[in-house]
């Protein structure tokens, strides 16, 4: 890029600041307009609580605030490009994306595609677009080289369900093909498509792996979401908990680049609802290697209704006496407070916690809701715990920022 194209596009941060989702949504609904195909490809529920459209105002901000030296971004760029192979998404799909992104700055601003500023931003997206491009042709190879791996989307039934909790079921799911499966880091996630009827048309969304590999299956556990005052039904995860034994559903290969890194260190694992699925997943890998070294599972729900695969911590608990636990109930229910099911009442407060349970050299694992997690990471800063020790799952709903 030229210094006046960079300086344009620098320019243009106040404006994002004040009005990128207004243009991030123009955007999506211009795209997906033009190209109705892309609605199996993009979350549509995403796009109907907005949430797509703030995170994706939040990379072009991001994006433009950095643009002299985008490398700061190379975090941010790995988990999006995870997230795109997750979704098969291809080189081509970028000059979609780039033409409908170019027209609607030109159409939002009420500049001419002849402007400056849209010259600016093209270039500036193809170097984006040329960098993520490169960065998903190399995961894909990796995923053709890996034994048992595939590419885009491959037909698994749900070989059983089985229920955790009043709202989390775990779905194992088995290969139609009965081919092998790919060994995988405990902590990746999947794509899975399904049909949604209240739309007539398939819609993916990603879940982590709730379970170290295995070779005859792949396990995800899925939070029923219906409708509430302050929160629309969750359409693929409602209609996956509608699906019998045996359907059929789309998945693609595990990805993802929060992992556990090292088994032979302490490591805490701090998850907040449906947040423990990877947690549970990274446990039982150390389960598998005879956990070689302590573990502190942290969790934190509303209550035993919701509190899902405790029995499972329990059992393990009393097979590994290196495995501590604790739990925090918002809400307990009277029957509860008969049990010992949990040790604190209200939200999590890692600063009430016994100090042997948070050291200073062990590896922190978060996730839960962005709120969730911010507050436990702040939580584990305060008490004097490296910041390079703290790992979060990024991926989300409405997808990442940069």
């Amino acid at each position: 890029m030229t210094p006046q194209q960079i300086d344009l596009v620098k320019a243009t941060v106040p404006v994002l600041r004040e009005n990128g989702v207004t243009l991030t949504q123009y955007f999506y609904n211009r795209m997906l307009g033009n190209n109705p195909d892309l609605k199996e490809v993009f979350n549509l529920g995403h796009q109907r609580s907005g949430a797509q459209a703030q995170a994706l105002a939040g990379a072009v901000l991001a994006y433009a605030e950095n643009i002299e030296d985008p490398s700061v971004l190379s975090s941010a760029i790995e988990l999006i490009a995870h997230k795109h192979v997750s979704l098969n998404i291809q080189a081509p799909d970028y000059n979609i994306v780039g033409e409908n992104l170019l027209h609607s700055i030109s159409e939002v601003l009420d500049i001419p595609m002849e402007d400056p500023l849209i010259e600016a931003w093209a270039v500036a997206y193809g170097k984006l677009a040329d960098v993520l491009i490169n960065a998903e042709r190399d995961m894909y190879q990796q995923h053709e080289k890996t034994k048992g791996s595939w590419l885009g989307w491959r037909k698994f039934k749900i070989a059983e369900k089985v229920q955790e909790s009043e709202e989390i079921s775990s779905f194992y799911l088995q290969p139609v093909d009965g081919q092998a499966l790919p060994s995988y880091q405990a902590g990746q996630y999947i794509s899975v498509r399904v049909l949604v009827p209240e739309l007539g048309l398939k819609q993916p969304r990603q879940y982590t792996l709730s379970t170290n590999p295995h070779e005859d299956y792949l396990r995800i556990s899925v939070k029923r979401e219906p409708a509430k005052e302050d929160k629309v039904a969750g359409w693929v995860s409602n209609s996956l908990h509608n699906l019998p034994q045996g359907a059929e559903i789309e998945v693609s290969a595990p990805t993802g680049n929060f992992y556990l890194i090292d088994s032979h260190k302490t490591n805490v694992l701090i998850s907040g609802g449906v947040g423990l699925t990877p947690m549970v997943a990274m446990l039982n890998q150390l389960v598998a290697q005879d956990m070689p070294q302590a573990v502190h599972f942290i969790h934190a729900c509303r209550n035993s209704k919701v509190h899902a695969m405790k029995q499972h911590l329990k059992d393990l608990q009393a097979e590994y006496p290196q495995l501590k636990t604790w739990v925090a109930y918002e809400f307990p229910t009277a029957q509860d407070v008969l049990g010992q099911d949990y040790q604190a009442v209200g939200r999590l407060a890692l600063a009430q916690l016994d100090t042997a349970l948070l050291p200073a050299d062990a590896d922190y694992y978060l996730c839960g809701p962005m709120p969730f997690m911010a507050e436990q990471r702040q939580a584990l800063l305060d008490q004097g715990i490296p910041a390079q020790n703290i790992h979060t799952e990024a991926f989300g709903t409405g997808g990442v920022k940069l």
